[in-house]
């Protein structure tokens, strides 16, 4: 018998609900483009470089691979990110404690749907960790960071959230280096908390999807501090380039085999299993090797020089800025213009961006979206909008010339983009 109930009583929990912000802003600016105007894609976190090529004609090679693989993942591959754990992060780490998922973010999806705790999110933080809560129903608590403390939770914070009830059960998704500040936790903060989500046996989902991307090559996952407590997250999209391949990672101490289990049987019962060649290419991105090494120092080079470039452009406007550690974000406050702003009708920080696609083409995503309240006027850069084959072959030819100079020959998108929001500014 077919139900007679309105369809959206069917779907309370994703009621209100808008599709992902970083999604959305690079379907409009894709609009916008097609309409013949100029825009400055800086919203959507997509890395600008290609794929290697080595991991390229892995692909090409097993093309043909059509059989379904294991839910849990192709096991060659699972061991080879066993090994990489192992020498990456220094953690004991077997094959049977790796899952490969179609992408990260259905691993986190999924891990929250099978396991019953609070979920707990610093902020700002990445647009889809709350919504994915709340479409399987949990609870969540926000954490706001501040700028003095570099946009991270501090011990201290979990610490005084967890006292008020000790013995419930919750997950922390830990991102760093982070989207969207690009900072990164020092080995102490990690440490200390890790003391602390051993102490009431929190859960950590340590998302390092941009570890490989710390600009000095210098990582550490908090999983050295609370190996029986923390699934790592990563995958193929930032570092390797290859967000549309979607595949993504989770490793589990063996204590906590029992949620990998019971997110398998959801998977076998969702999208059965990840695409085949995808995971066979990946066994050749993980082992990594000369041709990886000398990708991500490049990678890593040309990012810092973008990075330090417009922190000091953006400081020249008075918009506050905190300098990364890696990734390719950064998190601004337009602060300094609140009073010129709302005498324009902005007032809050989704109507700041939106005026400013409109006016300069400069695609931001509002830092509403990550979770900060509407009335601060900060947002999110991604700085992608460059050619990253171009800049991975001519890198090494320009990286001695001064740095303005570098941008117009790496990045001339890049400096467009400043000229114009430099000049809006001056016209407010």
């Amino acid at each position: 018998m077919i139900s007679s109930e309105h369809p959206n009583s069917l779907n309370l929990n994703v009621r209100g609900l808008s599709p992902s912000a970083t999604l959305a802003i690079n379907e409009k600016s894709n609009e916008l483009i097609a309409q013949g105007k100029k825009v400055y894609k800086m919203g959507l976190g997509q890395s600008p470089f290609p794929v290697p090529e080595s991991v390229v004609a892995k692909l090409r090679e097993f093309a043909h691979e059509k059989d379904y693989l294991p839910v849990k993942g192709l096991y060659p591959l699972r061991q080879t990110l066993a090994r990489f754990n192992q020498q990456e992060y220094g953690i004991e780490c077997r094959a049977e404690d790796i899952m490969i998922g179609p992408g990260s973010k259905e691993l986190i999806f999924i891990l929250q749907l099978v396991y019953y705790g609070d979920l707990i999110i610093p902020a700002p933080g990445w647009v889809s960790y709350s919504p994915q809560a709340r479409i399987v129903g949990r609870n969540v608590h926000i954490l706001p960071t501040e700028a003095a403390n570099r946009w991270q939770m501090t011990a201290e914070q979990l610490d005084y959230l967890c006292r008020t009830d000790p013995s419930r059960p919750r997950v922390v998704i830990l991102n760093y280096p982070a989207n969207p500040t690009g900072c990164t936790y020092s080995p102490k903060s990690l440490e200390e908390i890790a003391e602390v989500a051993r102490k009431y046996k929190v859960i950590l989902i340590s998302d390092e999807i941009y570890g490989r991307l710390h600009f000095e090559g210098l990582h550490r996952s908090i999983a050295e501090f609370y190996p029986e407590g923390t699934i790592i997250s990563s995958g193929l999209s930032k570092w390797c380039g290859a967000g549309g391949w979607r595949l993504g990672t989770f490793s589990f101490p063996a204590n906590l085999h029992w949620l990998l289990d019971a997110m398998a049987i959801v998977a076998s019962e969702t999208y059965t299993s990840t695409s085949a060649p995808i995971q066979y290419a990946a066994i050749r991105a993980f082992e990594g090797g000369a041709d990886i090494d000398h990708y991500l120092h490049l990678s890593r080079q040309i990012l810092k020089r973008i990075a330090t470039h417009l922190v000091h452009r953006l400081t020249q406007l008075n918009i506050q800025v905190m300098e990364p550690d890696g990734a390719f974000y950064l998190f601004i406050d337009f602060e300094h213009y609140r009073d010129a702003l709302q005498k324009k009708n902005i007032f809050t920080s989704v109507e700041l961006c939106k005026q400013l696609l409109k006016d300069t083409g400069i695609a931001f995503l509002p830092g509403h979206d990550f979770g900060r309240s509407p009335e601060e006027l900060t947002s999110r850069l991604a700085f992608v909008n460059f050619e990253g084959k171009h800049a991975l072959n001519h890198h090494q030819i320009y990286q001695n010339m001064p740095l303005v100079e570098y941008i117009h020959k790496i990045a001339p998108e890049v400096k467009s983009a400043m000229d114009q929001l430099e000049a809006w500014l001056i016209a407010l």
